[in-house]
Parts: C-alpha cells; structure tokens; sequence
C-alpha cells in the first residue's frame, strides 16, 4: 500500500515533481478527454487509453513512473467490481453457478490450452507456453465491464455470458499466481496440486468468513452510522468496507477487486445500497480514468513501429485466436452463434491481470529476452482494439440474424403489416401488462414487443398480440406498423440504459411517433425529453403521489386540495400536468389515451423489489396459469420472477430486457418456436 500514501507526497529527491505532478497531468487529460469524447460520442475507454499513451514515458513523457500510479489505479477496478455487486445478490449468483463454473471454466481451460499449443509450436518451452497461455486466457474486467456498460449490453445475453466468465477469470488468478513460482522451481504435479489445494481451501474458508460476518455486521453498522447524520461519516464507512474487505481478500492471496465484489453482494441486500452506489461513484468514475491511462502508458509505440509487422501480427493471431475459442465454447453451451460472436469479442483481449502474471514470470525467469515486452504491448493494444472488433462482431451478428429472420418468416408476417392507429408496447413484463390491460379496457388496438421468450409465450396463450422481437430495430418497428402507430410506450425497466437507447433509436427512425417511457427521476425525465419522448413519468413518483392522497383523504381532506397539492408536488419534480387522478373508492376518470399509457407506466416494480428487500414476495401476476418450471424458478430465489434479473454497474442495466431465471441460468437457452418467432 505505499504507492496510495505516496500518491500524496511530495517532490521526489532526484527532482522530479513527484506523483502530485503526475496527478494533475491525469485530472488535466481527464477533463480534456471526457467532454470531447462525449461531445463526439467515441468510447471513453479508448479516449482514456490514448491519452495514457500520450502523456506516458513512450511518447510526451509527461508522467514517467507509471509504477507509482498502478496501485492507486488498480483501486478504480476495485470499485468498479464493488459496484457490480451491488447490483447482483448472492440469490442471483447463485442462478448464475452454471454459468460462472460452466462457460467460464471451460473459457480459461480451453483458451490458456490453445495458447499454449501454439507458443510450443513456435518453440517456446512448454513451461513458458503454459504460462503464457494462463496469462492470455483472462480478459479485462474493468475494460468489458465499462464497454459494455456504454453500450447497454450488461442484461444482453452476452452481457450475461461475458459477465460470468469474467467472474470466473478473476478467481483464476489466485491459483495461477501459485502455480508460476512452483513451475519456475520445476515443481513437479503433486507439489503443485498440494499447494494448490491448500490455497483453494484458505480462500474458500476466508470468503466463506467474510460472508457470514459481512451479512451480520454490515447492517448494524450502517444503521449506527446513518443514526449519526453525518453523510461525510457515512462517506467513510463506505469507503471503509470496500475497501478493508478487499484488503482482507488480498491479504490470503485473492484480489481485492474480488473483496470488493463480496463487498458490494453483502450490501445489495441491504437499504443502504442506493446511498452507498451514490456515495462510491465518483471516486469508481475518476479511478478507472487512471486506471485505463496506466493502460495505455504501458503502450510502448516505439517498439510498436520498429516491430509492426510482428506486432500486428502477433495481436491479429492471438484476438482471433481467443475469439474462436470463446465462440467455440459459447456453441458448446448452445448459445446462438450470433451471441457467442459477440460474447467472443468482448472477451478477445487481454486483462490488466495479464501484467501481473507475465511480470511474476519475468521475475522468475521464465520469459525468454524481449517476450515480456512484446506482450505487453500486445496485451495494451488488444484492449485499445476491443471496441472496434465488438462492434464488427456486432453488425455481423446483426445480419446473420436479419438472413436466419427472413428465412423463418417468409411469406408469414402474422398480419403484422396491418395494424392501423395502434399503439406499439415495447416490454411486456408488469408494467408493459398494466398498460395492455387499460388499452384492453378502452378497446385501444396495441402490439407489445418483448425479447423473453417465455413473456411472449404466456402471453399469446392468452390471446395477446405479443411478438418476440427488440423495439429498437428499424425493421422490426416497419413490420409492426411503426410509421401508422398512434402512439409507442417504453416500459423497459429504467435501471440502465435500455429506455435511453429505445428512446433515441425510435425518435430518429420514426421522428412523428409520439413517444411515452417511464423515467427513473426527474433528470431521468428530463433526458429523454430531450432524446425525443413526448411524455414521461417517474415510476416512484406517482406510486409516492398516489399513496399520500389516499392517505390525505382517508384523513378527511378534500379531494380538490389534494389534486391541487399532488400538482404543485409533480411541477417541483418537473412535470407540468397531472396524470390519472382519482379519488379512492371511486371508478378511474376517463382520460385519453395518452393519460392511460402514462398513467400505466408507474413502477409496480419497485413496489415488488422493496417486498423483496424485506424479504415479503411479492405477489406473481400470471397472464395465464404458470408452467410448474416457471413456478419452481420463482421459489428458488427469485421471488419476482422474470422482471429482475442481473444488471451491474455504473452501471445499471436494462433489467426488462433479461430473460427469465431458467434462461438467465443457462445463457444458451433454446431460441423462440416458430410460435413465437422474433419480427426482424
């Protein structure tokens, strides 16, 4: 830990101006890059890792000693990872074994097993090779991570996979950094699998303390220092728990970004989970900044120049390598090809664990003359490459899907080119069913979109007009009658990024198509007014609003004040007219049909998650009878059934878009019958 208490010194002796200059270069390229790149919509991932390659020791020199700054950027991840547990839960961790033992374990074996094969066909010894190859198989969890996050794609099904694997990468670590001291030494098998046992049991009995401790600790505590009303105290304590438990898992040989993982599961149980998120984001955003500029500081573009050819080379044959095999193991599990290409390019590159264990074998003597280097420079490009190959990957599995769409639904559009002054629902969970139960009352022709198949099923069985299919896409708002709609409803959970993207994309294809989403608050509101809805509501407001009137009237105030307060409530959160309101007892006011669709847009979700929290379930809503599958996953840890699924960090993802619990399980899950085939 002495680089974070030399991170506030002073001058160094041979002159230099010490880490506190090196901090002012890092928050000046941070507050030059952000804005530019946000303003030019590029990836802030890659505008932090050209910066660190400007301002490093390869090229302006500006900052020099990058191994001062490591440690403190390392602590981005750390948060980064505290972050993503607080949007999981060990219930939901549990769903996801299969996926973390299942494909992440055969990720690792398989891709540090190809690795390996290939550097002994290039002649490197096998130990090197085998190193090599565990160092090669991980990726990079902050890098996929945050990627992911500014595309909206952590609830996706390879947002789901990828997000797994990572999962499983990070507690690979611990036994290959055991392993590459023994193999320096020529330890032989039984040697390495004592001691391999040995730290897997010390880890195992570290985590299985920190959970039991964590989980009646944690709790208590926050209450006694929130008592106290003293958010800077309550600041602390946060900063405190992530950093003390990942300080904890490091000290038996885990990572701490891993402790901080733990961290954050232990609290996403917890009320305080929403503070705490807000409490640790700003120092998660401007450490990962520093972590990614160590990253590109590492880019040495003298040697990248001298050895292009090699180099390109080298990184062309080992991201392609790792992307088949990712993709191969992804089919193995039956994932659709066109989401195991995707999950294959986020995980094509290398990781920040990568340094550590090529560094550890340097150190032991285990990388032949110049190797390392050439690595390492491989590894940092590989990064810097990751948002051009993922996009690539994208726009072929879009097309492969577009060809495998038009192969199943040709000459049988299901009449979909027919609907006339309709409104189109985008989601069909809880609230996407509240508003097709009031359109149904008001005889208001809709079409309801959704990407879980089991949504789609269950609804079609009850007579709805649901199709499997992403409201996002041109093709598949053309073929649903988009540009004839009266009108189109969001009602994709507000925790990510989904209702943004839906938003933008609908505004752009179909400017005249007046657009209604729920909105998480009033800056939420207010951002996408600007991205083109027409009406918003905030889901916690109106539930909020409703409740204290009926309340108010059942103390005996008259119901005009009432309304009139509820207005002046909604005009200080910045919404300018009233939506549905009703005195209790009696029978809903008429309203329009776009007071019918705000009105149904309101978070009855949360009302269920706040149930959860408190360990009530919430009561299931079944279009139809449930299957005994679907009722046996929503006793096995997931009272909400379908809604709520992973979303992580900062990352908060688009929940409405996740499948159900079995298919969150098993990210290979069967595509749609023919019955409910996806409109493309």
């Amino acid at each position: 830990m002495e680089s974070l208490l030399s991170a506030f010194g002073g001058a160094s002796g041979d002159g230099h101006t010490g880490t506190v200059g090196d901090a002012l270069v890092f928050l000046a390229a941070a507050v030059l890059v952000a804005p530019l790149l946000r303003r030019l919509k590029f990836s802030l991932v890659l505008g932090y890792l050209a910066a660190g390659a400007v301002i490093g020791p390869y090229a302006l020199g500006m900052v020099e000693d990058v191994e001062a700054t490591r440690e403190l950027a390392d602590i981005g991840v750390v948060f980064l990872l505290f972050a993503i547990g607080l949007e999981l839960s060990l219930e939901r961790l549990k769903v996801m074994r299969r996926l973390v033992f299942g494909l992440g374990a055969g990720q690792v074996a398989a891709t540090g097993l190809a690795v390996a094969i290939a550097g002994v066909a290039l002649g490197y010894d096998a130990a090197t090779s085998a190193v090599v190859g565990a160092a090669l198989a991980l990726s990079s969890t902050a890098f996929v991570l945050q990627l992911m996050a500014e595309r909206g794609e952590l609830a996706t099904r390879q947002g789901r996979a990828a997000f797994a694997v990572l999962l499983f990468q990070d507690l690979a670590v611990v036994p290959i950094l055991v392993v590459v001291p023994l193999v320096a030494r020529g330890g032989d098998t039984e040697s390495i699998a004592i001691a391999l046992a040995l730290t897997l049991l010390k880890a195992a009995v570290a985590l299985a303390i920190i959970v039991i401790a964590g989980r009646q600790l944690l709790r208590p505590l926050y209450h006694v220092i929130a008592s106290a009303n003293a958010p800077e105290v309550f600041t602390a304590m946060t900063l405190l728990v992530v950093l003390g438990i990942g300080w904890a898992t490091q000290m038996v040989g885990l990572s701490m970004a891993l402790g901080a993982f733990l961290a954050g599961l232990l609290l996403s149980e917890s009320e305080f989970r929403h503070q705490v998120e807000a409490d640790i984001e700003p120092f998660r955003g401007i450490l990962l900044g520093l972590f990614f500029m160590t990253v590109g500081m590492t880019i040495d573009l003298g040697l990248a120049i001298r050895e292009f050819g090699g180099v390109l080379i080298f990184l062309a044959g080992f991201v392609a390598l790792k992307l088949l095999v990712v993709v191969g193991i992804a089919m193995a599990v039956r994932m659709p090809f066109a989401a195991a290409l995707r999950t294959g390019a986020l995980l094509a590159q290398g990781g920040e664990f990568a340094f550590v264990i090529l560094g550890l074998a340097e150190t032991h003597s285990l990388m032949p003359d110049g190797l390392s280097d050439q690595l390492f420079l491989v590894v940092a490009i590989s990064m810097a490459t990751t948002p051009v190959v993922v996009w690539l990957a994208g726009r072929v599995g879009d097309l492969l899907e577009h060809r495998q769409n038009q192969s199943m639904g040709a000459g049988d559009d299901d009449g979909l080119t027919e609907w006339d002054d309709h409104v189109i629902i985008a989601g069909f969970g809880r609230v996407g069913r509240t508003v097709a139960r009031l359109l149904d009352a008001k005889l208001v022709p809709y079409v309801a979109l959704d990407t879980d198949a089991q949504r789609v099923r269950d609804g079609r069985r009850a007579g709805q007009p649901v199709f499997y299919g992403d409201a996002s896409r041109q093709e598949v708002l053309r073929r649903l009658g988009g540009e004839r709609a009266r009108a189109v409803v969001v009602t994709l959970t507000t925790s990510g990024m989904a209702v943004d993207r839906t938003v933008t994309y609908l505004h752009a294809r179909f400017p005249e198509l007046p657009i209604y989403a729920r909105a998480r608050d009033a800056v939420h509101a207010r951002r996408l007014e600007e991205l083109g809805a027409e009406g918003t509501v905030l889901e916690t407001l109106e539930a909020s609003l409703q409740l204290g009137g009926e309340v108010l009237r059942r103390s005996g105030t008259d119901w005009q004040d009432i309304e009139e307060l509820i207005r002046q409530l909604r005009f200080v959160d910045g919404i300018a007219e009233p939506i549905g309101i009703r005195p209790g007892g009696d029978k809903p006011t008429s309203m329009p049909t776009d007071r019918v669709l705000a009105a149904a847009t309101m978070g009855e979700e949360d009302e269920a998650e706040a149930q959860r929290k408190d360990g009530v379930s919430a009561p299931a809503e079944p279009i139809v009878e449930p299957e005994p599958d679907s009722l046996a996953a929503r006793e096995s840890g997931d009272p909400q059934g379908p809604d709520e699924v992973v979303d992580a960090v900062p990352i908060r993802s688009a929940i409405d878009q996740t499948p159900s619990v079995d298919e969150a399980e098993d990210p290979a899950a069967e595509p749609p019958p023919a019955a409910v085939r996806q409109i493309d």
